[in-house]
């Protein structure tokens, strides 16, 4: 009888960790080693268990998925990676290829194609979860030699305009009712937003739009809105 394919689970939430497990280890043959919480406790886990495995989520409090990559690449070169995310953005799964990721899922697809997914990379091929085509895989895989992303480009639409008045120094209150969405929900894209960039207060906020020109130095009216 094959030996189990083993894996580390890294997720925030305790729910969706027990919720892989289950599925993961009712699927038959594939053995959940340990669960990760937090993004700086991701690395040391792998390389104490050595798993074939690493089911990565994207977001992770303390260090990001993305930039857990590199990291696992060095200290567990024989683990493979697959991020787990709830964006479909194209520059996400461009930026997980290029940092050495193996399979893409997005949290929505069906306990069967993460089973899938497993056993996909488990046999040293690439895999990305519809709505993704094996053309978009190629494509993907080209593109992680085109440079490195900035990572304002993996921020939305509805991110970069709220982006725009919090570079500003508008509060949720005001920027809530420009936009007419609540303050909670500008409390939401707030954080995201900061997580996205790796920023941690309003002054590296500021230093990163001017940096890439997205504010201007003598900027002085409030009711201008950043591109």
């Amino acid at each position: 009888m094959a030996e189990p394919l083993t894996i580390v689970l890294a997720d925030d939430h305790p729910v969706v960790r027990h919720g892989l497990r289950t599925l993961l280890e009712a699927a038959g043959g594939l053995t959940v080693l340990a669960e990760v919480a937090d993004g700086l406790a991701v690395v040391e886990t792998v390389e104490r268990h050595r798993p074939d495995i690493l089911i990565l989520d994207v977001m992770l409090p303390g260090l990001n998925g993305l930039k857990i990559l590199p990291r696992i690449r060095s200290a567990a070169p024989a683990t493979q990676t697959i991020m787990l995310s709830m964006y479909s953005s194209e520059a996400y799964i461009t930026e997980a290829l290029r940092g050495g990721a193996m399979g893409y899922v997005l949290k929505s697809a069906s306990a069967d194609l993460l089973v899938e997914a497993v056993r996909t990379v488990a046999g040293g091929r690439r895999y990305l979860s519809p709505p993704f085509s094996e053309r978009a895989i190629e494509l993907y895989a080209q593109r992680t030699n085109a440079g490195s992303l900035d990572v304002y480009d993996t921020l939305t639409r509805r991110e970069v305009e709220i982006f725009g008045w919090m570079a500003q120094g508008y509060k949720n209150a005001e920027i809530s009712a420009r936009l007419s969405i609540s303050p909670r929900t500008v409390e939401v894209h707030r954080a995201r937003i900061m997580q996205k960039l790796d920023l941690s207060s309003q002054r590296e906020l500021i230093r990163f739009a001017l940096d890439r020109g997205l504010l201007a130095r003598d900027e002085q009216d409030r009711d201008t809105v950043l591109p």
